[in-house]
């Protein structure tokens, strides 16, 4: 149906959206959203970014106090966010398989004149650390990439204290339905039950998406022993400032989920 424009685009009866134009996929980019964020995502050192588009740690108060916390960030990106945790006097533990992300991130630190410690290392092998020793767990849209996500859950468990929270962000299931490459921003391209990986390749190789229903990622995460107190899907930011990962389908579908759960029992 048009709107009083004559207009048929499809995203003209929400008020947030209202006689703004379809946004095709972004330039430059391929793939899901995890092929390329945090790791190539023009991000600041100052704060920890979830996702493309969506409030930071400055706005969600998702982790707390750092300072003199023992924190472990699964997945480095480009040391955005292993950066600003070191500048409020945690001590980051940063874990990559990537040799080549990791020394990205040793020169950010150097630049920054922060110290960090980093590991190359499959994801769920943590047995480099101790047991009941980290206070807090960080991964952005590092999870989304791994297949056990039972074992990794497992050892996360291990690694933390008691209460303490594993904080995590994921391209939302419902965003990955969509297609990026259409020019209408609501095209669905695959179903929500669809588990099959979006395969990927970028100038590091190539990789996996794992889209994960939400129910299926609570339940990996009560069978590891961990209760959500938090889940969160952002709206996008209304500065009307957008990175180069914005699509008009994030002003319908939320883009990113945020889940913070607390390792219970020992």
């Amino acid at each position: 149906m048009a709107d009083s424009t004559g207009s048929d685009d499809i995203t003209a009866g929400h008020p947030t959206t209202r006689r703004l134009k379809p946004a095709s996929a972004p330039q430059g980019l391929t793939g899901p959203l995890s092929a390329t964020f945090p790791s190539e995502a023009y991000l600041p050192f100052d704060t920890v970014s979830y996702g493309p588009d969506v409030p930071t740690e400055q706005a969600l108060r998702l982790l707390g106090n750092v300072e003199g916390r023992r924190i472990l960030e699964l997945g480095c990106g480009a040391g955005h966010a292993a950066v600003a945790l070191a500048k409020r006097g945690a001590h980051v533990i940063s874990v990559s398989p990537s040799f080549a992300r990791l020394e990205v991130v040793r020169s950010a630190c150097e630049r920054e004149e922060v110290r960090i410690e980093t590991h190359q290392s499959d994801l769920a092998d943590l047995a480099f650390i101790r047991a009941d020793t980290v206070d807090l767990v960080l991964a952005v849209y590092s999870v989304a990439g791994v297949d056990d996500l039972d074992r990794l859950l497992r050892q996360v468990h291990r690694v933390l204290r008691t209460e303490s929270p594993f904080v995590f962000s994921v391209p939302h299931p419902a965003f990955s339905l969509l297609d990026p490459t259409s020019d209408q921003p609501l095209q669905v391209q695959r179903s929500y039950f669809d588990r099959t990986p979006i395969t990927y390749t970028t100038a590091e190789g190539t990789g996996r998406e794992h889209p994960r229903p939400i129910s299926e990622l609570f339940l990996s995460l009560s069978r590891a022993n961990f209760r959500v107190d938090t889940l969160l899907e952002p709206e996008p930011d209304r500065d009307g400032v957008h990175s180069r990962y914005w699509t008009t389908g994030m002003n319908w579908v939320p883009s990113t989920l945020i889940i913070r759960a607390r390792k219970e029992g020992l």
